[in-house]
């Protein structure tokens, strides 16, 4: 059932009890709602009747028999389904962020990390940033540099001048020289391409050029192939902020966070965890029991897509409790999310 199907002064007092919950996180009372209640004339009464009918479509739930009542995943949603429809997502939000994005040296690390501070900061929940898989990334040009006997760094600049590096575990043995070979073969024949894209075409087209390039082009061929199934085993976040939702009322069970901060700590797994949840939606909002996380009880996570040429990159946003001003958030991460791509593509 969504707010369509409830009769208006239904969602009109069911809008009401989430944003006094959202900002005090007490149960809210039908004596409350009377009083608060500007768009329709109602006695305590009137409201109680409401509040026990939409506890009975499973939008509201009373933690005691003598309190007030709080909304539900179901009722948290519904709300948040209406402030997507009708909240303005203000592009002037994004000149608010421009000089903080743009001031970094062309290290693309940097810049995500920069990005999961100000979503941070500006929301006072956890910020995070999905870095995106180097093989999907257009290149201007790469670099390959042996570190030791069995690891490669990758040193790739974008077509946007962002610099992204990455460590390669191999099992094959490489000099410099060859790799500098297959360095300067990529550049000379792939530049604005991806490493995906030279890894289909060196498979399709090996055959023709066997005789002249064989050994760089096998060789560079097992380096991608180990390269991309390092990567779809890896991903990276940019974390910050956790401090703060531990200063939440929500989560001082020191079992509760103890767990959660472990959750944290491994950041490679959940960074797999928060990918899974990439979407094409402009902004995509998970509440509560829908993260289907028991490690992350009462949690909201709003996050939204960057990438640029119509291709998604990777995902950014925030998580806190439950209780969160989504009016607010839900447009600054779509914001930052804009702003983010804007970057990345030279579009400034």
């Amino acid at each position: 059932m969504y707010f369509e199907q409830l009769r208006e002064k239904d969602a009109s007092i069911l809008n009401l009890i989430v944003e006094l919950y959202l900002r005090t996180g007490k149960p809210v009372s039908s004596g409350t709602i009377a009083q608060k209640s500007k768009k329709y004339s109602v006695s305590s009464a009137t409201v109680r009747n409401i509040m026990a009918g939409l506890e009975k479509e499973g939008f509201l739930f009373q933690p005691h028999t003598s309190s007030g009542r709080i909304p539900t995943d179901n009722g948290l949603r519904l709300y948040v389904k209406q402030v997507i429809e009708n909240v303005v997502f203000a592009d002037q939000v994004n000149q608010f962020f421009s000089e903080d994005m743009t001031s970094q040296s062309g290290d693309f690390n940097s810049l995500l990390m920069n990005i999961s501070k100000i979503l941070s900061e500006y929301t006072d929940n956890i910020g995070f940033v999905i870095s995106p898989k180097l093989s999907h990334i257009n290149f201007r040009n790469i670099r390959l540099i042996k570190i030791s006997e069995n690891r490669v760094m990758v040193i790739l600049v974008t077509t946007q001048n962002l610099v992204l590096t990455e460590i390669v575990e191999t099992s094959y043995y490489f000099t410099q020289r060859e790799l500098d070979r297959a360095t300067h073969y990529i550049n000379f024949n792939f530049s604005g391409k991806n490493l995906y894209f030279v890894r289909d075409f060196i498979l399709k087209e090996l055959p023709r050029y066997r005789s002249d390039y064989e050994d760089i082009i096998n060789r560079l061929t097992v380096f991608l192939k180990e390269y991309l199934k390092q990567e779809e085993t890896e991903s990276k976040v940019f974390l910050e902020g956790t401090a703060k939702l531990f200063e939440k009322v929500e989560f001082l069970d020191p079992r509760l966070m103890h767990s959660m901060f472990e959750k944290f700590e491994q950041k490679a797994k959940l960074a797999k965890l928060l990918s899974d949840f990439i979407s094409l939606d402009r902004v995509k909002v998970l509440i509560g029991s829908e993260l289907n996380l028991p490690d992350l009880p009462n949690c909201s996570l709003v996050l939204s897509h960057y990438g640029y040429e119509n291709k998604t990159l990777g995902s950014l946003g925030i998580i806190g409790p439950r209780r969160i001003p989504y009016k607010k958030i839900i447009p600054l991460v779509d914001s930052v999310a804009k702003r983010l791509s804007s970057t990345i593509s030279n579009k400034q």
